[in-house]
């Protein structure tokens, strides 16, 4: 196999990096800015795709000593981790990780996964002294097609940009969420959301505010419900905001994650997934959903 002199450079200083950040330990580690939130994310990627190709390696960058799982259905611990991939049939997942970003000690990444069945996923990951200690997730059943608008869970925009505005686009998402979804104060919509510019990506609603009242009216009629009761998380990369909420759907306790992308002070696109929490007779740990 040959290697281009760039792709050689990467990998030696990825691996610089780690190596650095293992020498400091304990100390003040001397590094570029962005360069340990680079790694990390490469380290998470490296990690989900590890489930697809069987590679033992990314399971290293997992503290063996302390990883605490929040997926209800995998048990707590390195070894929860690993009962789950010994029920793969081997080739059968397919793992491709569409956007990664990360605020401080977390990285939350939003992937395409075919494991058990097609699904779209978000993943939370927390570092702590360089290695992964938790790990939060929102799994959805991939749909058959498009949304009223042709958008699909993932597809638009991937990178990240005005990284000086992340707080200051975590509060604004913050806002939103807590007084639109938690506390319908439907009035104050309009100054949130760039109204017809506004891209959907909920495989039931369609673009713009309209696309978002056509929905919500279809779901009255059923009487269905939806309800945000409590923001858990709001993490953050430049003009990327990802929050994870707890509520209802359809009579159901759910788990809400939403990215929501944010330009000139108004969010323009919004990605999400939701996921019935199951009786916690049925749970594999007990850390709980958030």
């Amino acid at each position: 196999m040959k290697f281009q002199l760039s792709q050689f450079i990467s990998i030696t200083s990825l691996v610089a990096i780690a190596a650095s950040l293992s020498a400091c330990a304990g100390a003040d580690p001397v590094e570029q800015p962005g360069a340990r939130s680079s790694l990390q994310k490469q380290q998470v990627v490296e990690l989900l795709k590890s489930i697809e190709t069987g590679d033992a390696k990314p399971v290293s960058y997992i503290n063996p000593d302390k990883y605490i799982q929040h997926n209800l259905a995998v048990g707590d611990g390195l070894a929860g981790f690993g009962a789950v991939l010994k029920q793969l049939p081997k080739g059968s997942a397919k793992v491709n990780t569409v956007r990664v970003f990360g605020d401080g000690d977390y990285v939350f990444a939003h992937t395409d996964y075919n494991f058990f069945g097609p699904k779209i996923g978000f993943d939370i990951f927390r570092f702590e002294n360089g290695r992964i200690v938790e790990h939060w997730d929102n799994l959805q059943e991939t749909p058959a097609s498009p949304n009223p608008s042709g958008n699909t869970m993932l597809n638009g925009p991937t990178a990240s940009k005005d990284l000086e505005k992340t707080q200051e686009n975590k509060d604004l998402v913050r806002k939103f969420v807590d007084d639109i979804l938690v506390n319908g104060r439907m009035e104050k919509l309009g100054a949130y959301i760039e109204g017809e510019n506004y891209i959907q990506h909920n495989p039931q609603i369609g673009n713009g505010l309209s696309g978002l009242s056509t929905a919500l009216q279809a779901m009255a009629k059923q009487g269905i419900t939806m309800k945000y009761d409590r923001i858990h998380k709001v993490l953050g990369e430049g003009n990327f905001v990802l929050t994870a909420s707890e509520g209802s759907f359809a009579g159901k306790w759910t788990s809400f994650y939403d990215l929501f992308r944010v330009e000139n002070g108004k969010i323009v696109e919004h990605w999400d997934t939701i996921e019935a929490i199951p009786p916690k007779s049925e749970w594999k740990n007990n850390n709980g959903k958030f």
